[in-house]
């Protein structure tokens, strides 16, 4: 299964990477900065304050804590941070590249007010959700400016913020070296490579939950199934080989395909079954959708989010047509076969 939750974690960053290009490109980079903003601010209300307990840090200065969570998170996740505490009132978070959420050529479609705007969301609002007025981020660099990293410091200051001073730039400073010894560690009694493997599938797809949502409220659904299911079908054809790579998995045919995204399903956290239908067809009987679970956008998101298989598809064999649709409740079944 470790396999499958690798090609599902594959699968998803490449889709949220894809999305906010296409949001940018086609959008522009205020629409591009506002989509960013308003998904690592709901990320964030859903996430940090859970992740501050999972990860036993509550009990440290806030500085420091929030600090450390961007290190710990985003490790889990398989991002590259790095961590170098000064204070209890200043600690410095440094995002190396190459960056995750911008992987390979990406960085270059990527504009400084996008990665702001996961600043402003996130990393200004931490003092806020821990109802500490003082607590602000200083940014002194940003990988899409050209500079070698995104990096700043959690800073307590001596007074109260206003909300426009929660986040400020400061380009003149340079981090500290980042020496690994002194960095947080996992407990590997809690978190052995298996449970690391399935949290880096859950970071993925908490990502892609999250942008699916935001976009049907931004845009609606007929624009989020053109804007970010086109990004999907995109990302499904040019991501399919290696994904299947991944599994191991190479048989041809509409079988082969009912195959590759029914491992996808449970590598998801569904259930799915393949048979043959009367017809010649492979029928995809899916339990569950994990991705979208109790989010009140899951039927609007379903066609959007299908483009992806439809892109992986187009990848496996240009001439199979591929159909989805809900069966009922937690239920959908996914044709595939010979195109007449």
């Amino acid at each position: 299964m470790q396999d499958g939750w690798s090609a599902v974690a594959r699968l998803y960053h490449a889709f949220l990477t894809g999305t906010l290009l296409r949001a940018q490109a086609e959008r522009g980079s205020a629409f591009a900065a506002e989509l960013l903003y308003r998904l690592f601010r709901r990320q964030h209300l859903a996430t940090f304050l859970p992740g501050l307990e999972k990860l036993g840090l509550t009990g440290l200065p806030h500085a420091v804590a929030c600090a450390q969570y961007h290190y710990l998170s985003n490790h889990i996740g398989g991002v590259r941070v790095e961590y170098m505490p000064e204070t209890d009132r200043k600690a410095w978070v440094r995002y190396a590249p190459p960056r995750w959420i911008w992987e390979g050529t990406a960085l270059c479609g990527v504009t400084g007010d996008m990665s702001t705007a996961i600043l402003r969301g996130w990393h200004a609002h931490n003092g806020v959700t821990l109802g500490n007025p003082r607590l602000g981020f200083v940014c002194t660099k940003q990988t899409v400016d050209g500079q070698d990293g995104l990096e700043g410091y959690y800073l307590e200051y001596d007074r109260d913020l206003a909300p426009a001073e929660r986040l400020r730039f400061s380009r003149g400073e340079e981090a500290p070296p980042f020496d690994p010894r002194t960095a947080p560690r996992l407990p590997s009694e809690n978190w052995p490579q298996e449970r690391l493997d399935k949290a880096a599938r859950n970071y993925a797809m908490e990502y892609v939950r999250s942008t699916l949502i935001v976009a049907l409220e931004m845009m609606g659904p007929q624009d989020a199934l053109w804007l970010v299911g086109g990004a999907a079908r995109r990302v499904g054809m040019h991501f399919f080989d290696e994904c299947r790579a991944i599994l191991g998995q190479h048989a041809a045919g509409p079988d082969g395909f009912a195959a590759f995204f029914a491992t996808m399903a449970e590598a998801e956290g569904d259930s799915a079954t393949v048979e043959r239908g009367d017809d010649g067809a492979f029928v995809v009987r899916r339990r569950g959708w994990r991705l979208m679970e109790g989010a009140p956008a899951g039927a609007l998101a379903f066609p959007v989010w299908n483009e992806l298989w439809t892109g992986c598809l187009a990848a496996h064999d240009r001439f199979l047509t591929w159909s989805g649709a809900p069966a009922g409740p937690d239920a959908f079944v996914f044709r595939v076969s010979r195109r007449v």
